[in-house]
């Protein structure tokens, strides 16, 4: 899905749905972290926006202390309520870029498809002062890639998003493709404009299936879905409920995982 910068408020507004729709991670994404940068019961790491905290549990059952910061306050309650059991764990209120952090303070500082909403000059500086030497920076995110399987569908959709989401936004449809090596290099090399070293980028696939109802209701947790006034939105949400049903009533989500790590000399 696009992003479109001044929108990171409206998650906050269906914390409820981001936390039961909002895909996890994989298993060899948080092995891969943890043979890169080894966690323990010493250990403390940051997490910029932990949203309904899908990436959280792992690092804490390492033992490892967690910092989260997240500008959401429904997310705060949520995750306060969620990792209550875990002694190391605390969240704070506010924007990434406004908290305050020692230097050389953290082991770990990570996110998962939060990072982009950061200012990158101010988001990678702040990462690099904030981490000890030899700390590691986990950046991860998932990028969903629509049916492949069912061109049908594709163009259905494709159709109702002209109608629709494109008309309001006054966007020119543009034909996306799946997340490539390319562009998670790109993402990786970033770091290195800020004297990390040690840089490295991983992908991982796999797929999930929705039934229409339920691919409406995860539409309704992007920020420029959410943001589309209900007159617009109701419409357009009905006619994409409509298209999946007409065209075998599942939709297949291909999804890339990407990970970029990089260490602070």
């Amino acid at each position: 899905m696009p992003v479109i910068q001044g929108l990171g408020w409206t998650f906050d507004t269906v914390a409820d749905t981001y936390v039961k729709l909002r895909p996890g991670y994989v298993d060899a994404l948080y092995k891969d972290i943890f043979a890169y940068c080894p966690l323990d019961a010493s250990s403390c790491a940051v997490e910029v926006g932990i949203g309904g905290g899908q990436a959280t549990r792992p690092i804490l059952e390492t033992g490892c202390a967690v910092t989260a910061v997240e500008p959401g306050e429904q997310f705060c309650v949520l995750c306060r309520e969620k990792f209550a059991t875990y002694s190391g764990f605390s969240v704070a209120t506010g924007k990434f870029e406004d908290a305050a952090f020692p230097p050389e303070s953290c082991d770990l500082v990570y996110s998962a498809s939060a990072f982009h909403w950061v200012p990158e000059e101010i988001g990678y500086r702040k990462v690099f002062d904030m981490l000890k030497s030899g700390g590691a920076f986990a950046r991860f995110a998932n990028h969903p890639w629509r049916d492949k399987g069912n061109p049908g569908l594709a163009a259905a959709l494709d159709e109702v998003y002209a109608k629709y989401y494109h008309t309001y936004y006054r966007s020119v449809p543009k034909l996306e493709d799946e997340y490539t090596e390319a562009q998670a290099l790109r993402r990786a090399e970033i770091a290195a404009k800020y004297g990390f070293t040690d840089i490295r980028y991983l992908l991982y696939r796999r797929t999930r299936d929705f039934t229409a109802a339920e691919y409406v209701q995860l539409l309704g947790t992007y920020s420029d879905h959410i943001a589309l006034p209900e007159d617009v939105r109701l419409p357009f949400f009905r006619a994409v409920e409509e298209a999946i049903n007409a065209h075998g009533g599942v939709i297949t989500i291909y999804d890339t995982i990407d990970l970029q790590l990089a260490r602070k000399p």
